[in-house]
C-alpha cells in the first residue's frame, strides 16, 4: 500500500509575506511578525479606534483601512506623513493633543490578515481591505485627490487647489480626512475625559470603543 507523505505546509508569516508582494507588489519585512514597509507605496494615518469608527461612518470612500488593536490605520499617498504637521497647522489643530500621527518613508505597520484568512487573536485586521490586481495608490487619499462627484474643492495649505481634475484618489482628498480625522479625535478625547473612567475623574471604567 503506497503512502503520500504530504507536502511541508508553509509557515503562516511565510504565507503572509507572499500574498502582499505576490498579489499587491507591496514590499515587506519578514517576521514574526511580517511588516509592511510605508514610505513607498502609502503612507498610514493613524487614530484611536472610537475617532477611527465614527470617521468610516462619514466616509465610504477612505482607501484600505486596518484595525490593530486599539488603534486604526488608514492608508493615504506616500509622502502624505510629512505633510501632517503642517496640514494639522494650517487646519488650526496645531498644538492640539490628538493622538493622529502618520508614518511614512522608513516606517512599518504589522501587515494586517487578509479577508478570509485565519488570524490569531488580536491580530491586525482589515476593516476595508485593498483589491488585488487594482492600482492601490490611484485611490489613497492625496492633496489632489477628488471626491466622487469630479467637483474641484476649495485651496489646499500650499494655496493651490485641493482637487484638481484628472487628479488621483477616487474618494476623500488628505485635506478633508485629516480635517475629519482631526475633529473626531478631539470629539474623542474630549468624551474620554468625561466619561467616568476619564482624565480627571477618579473612576476606573474603561474607555469604551463601541
Amino acid at each position: 500500500m503506497a503512502f503520500t507523505v504530504p507536502a511541508p505546509r508553509v509557515p503562516l508569516d511565510d504565507s503572509l509575506a507572499q500574498w502582499y508582494e505576490r498579489e499587491l507588489g507591496w514590499a515587506v519585512s519578514a517576521g514574526p511578525p511580517v511588516q509592511l514597509l510605508t514610505g513607498l507605496r502609502f503612507d498610514v494615518l493613524e487614530l484611536p479606534a472610537a475617532a477611527g469608527f465614527a470617521l468610516l461612518k462619514r466616509y465610504e470612500h477612505t482607501g484600505p483601512v486596518a484595525l490593530a488593536g486599539r488603534r486604526m490605520r488608514l492608508l493615504v499617498a506616500a509622502g502624505s506623513a510629512d505633510e501632517l504637521p503642517g496640514l494639522l497647522d494650517w487646519l488650526e489643530w496645531g498644538g492640539v493633543g490628538l493622538d493622529l500621527t502618520a508614518v511614512g518613508a522608513g516606517g512599518r505597520i504589522t501587515a494586517p490578515v487578509p479577508p478570509g484568512w485565519a488570524g490569531s487573536r488580536g491580530a491586525a485586521v482589515w476593516l476595508r481591505p485593498p483589491e488585488p490586481g487594482c492600482e492601490v495608490e490611484a485611490r489613497l487619499p492625496s492633496f489632489t485627490g477628488l471626491t466622487q462627484c469630479g467637483g474641484a474643492g476649495g485651496k489646499g495649505p500650499s494655496g493651490g487647489p485641493e482637487g484638481l481634475p484628472g487628479g488621483r484618489a477616487a474618494g476623500l482628498s488628505l485635506v478633508r480626512l485629516v480635517a475629519a480625522a482631526a475633529t473626531e479625535c478631539h470629539r474623542a478625547r474630549l468624551f474620554h475625559a468625561k466619561s467616568p473612567g476619564g482624565a480627571g475623574n477618579a473612576g476606573t471604567q474603561p474607555f469604551c470603543f463601541s
